[in-house]
């Protein structure tokens, strides 16, 4: 079961963390978004050993990790942009680093990031 928190709205420029309480185990776990209108998109994924992916839209303004657990799947996202804005979901159960949906066999609900 993958619950996240953390959405909201913010302005341009600005910052959010998300957060996605993980039960059982997973080796990858990661970060999709989903726009109106558009398909659903990897932004960022984490194995347990720490190596990371990111969308090359992303890179350098998102960082994804987790607890010491691995019970916890964290996002932070910083210089904000509109386009930015979509449902964010947390997945789990890959066995790479991979942004592909189809990897992934558990989802969470999503949660919206809005930017203005």
């Amino acid at each position: 079961q993958l619950v996240e928190s953390g959405g909201g709205s913010v302005q341009a420029g600005g910052s959010l963390r998300l957060s996605c309480a993980i039960s059982g185990y997973t080796y990858a776990m990661a970060w999709f978004r989903q726009a109106p209108g558009k398909e659903r998109e990897g932004v960022a994924a984490i194995t347990r050993q720490g190596s990371t992916g990111y969308a090359d839209s992303v890179k350098g303004r998102f960082t994804i990790s987790t607890d010491n657990a691995k019970k916890t799947l964290y996002l932070q996202m910083n210089s904000l942009k509109p386009e930015d804005t979509a449902i964010y979901y947390c997945a789990a159960g890959a066995w790479t680093y991979e942004l592909t949906v189809s990897a992934y066999p558990y989802w969470g609900q999503g949660t919206q990031v809005t930017v203005s």
